[in-house]
């Protein structure tokens, strides 16, 4: 099962190459793009399409490891007030013993 995983996956990464390269082949239009403070050199439109889909999910990967970092610390923050009280609950029933 795992091979076979192993081939779907690389397979899907050579499908998504060949179309990222024809992509690129087919939209060779010079532009150039102004962003609101300076207007950059003109580039392909692939490059610019590509870089701009790959900042977004960097954007994406480094606000989702913010969430779940986040999420962590708050899991590691509640478990420790639950072992307290689960402490705190052994030591009255043994006082009420």
């Amino acid at each position: 099962m795992r091979l076979i995983r192993s081939i779907l996956v690389l397979l899907l990464l050579l499908l998504v190459l060949a179309v990222g390269l024809l992509f690129t082949i087919q939209n060779d239009v010079l532009v150039p793009l102004n962003v609101l403070v300076a207007e950059l050199p003109a580039q392909r439109l692939s490059t610019w399409i590509i870089l701009s889909f790959f900042l977004g999910g960097l954007a994406g990967l480094v606000a989702s490891t913010v969430v779940i970092l986040r999420l962590q610390a708050s899991r590691l923050r509640l478990r420790r007030l639950l072992n307290s009280e689960k402490t705190k609950l052994e030591r009255t029933q043994l006082v009420s013993s």
